[in-house]
């Protein structure tokens, strides 16, 4: 089965189009480096909650949009090795791909894939 990395941001609304460059180049070198699928989303219809929720957790404010993203790999080995190029090649750094959010808010994890159903 494959590994997956997930990402939960809060983006400032004013900013997709800017977003949408950013998460594009970061894609491309996601692919470089082994990922075989990229996948962003931009909320539409995210709740708030009373106790949790996706804008709590990222704590969004009024004017932000929820984006969820996701990256597929292989394998975990693959992965490993693709985040230690991706974080090494300078095309990542905040001069030439700066983050038009607040990374401090930013919510990630890598996941072992257990099921998949539907396409693949």
């Amino acid at each position: 089965m494959s590994y997956v990395d997930c990402f939960v941001a809060a983006v400032p609304i004013k900013n997709k189009a800017s977003y949408l460059a950013h998460a594009k180049a970061t894609g491309e070198l996601f692919i470089e480096f082994g990922a075989i699928e990229l996948v962003e989303n931009w909320g539409d219809d995210v709740p708030d909650g009373e106790l949790t929720s996706l804008p709590m957790a990222v704590k969004a404010n009024a004017d932000e949009a929820v984006v969820f993203s996701w990256v597929v790999w292989p394998s975990k080995e693959i992965r490993d090795k693709g985040w230690s190029a991706i974080m090494a090649d300078s095309r990542m750094s905040p001069e030439h791909n700066p983050m038009p959010f607040d990374g401090k808010r930013l919510i990630y994890g890598g996941f072992d894939t257990i099921l998949r159903l539907g396409a693949s």
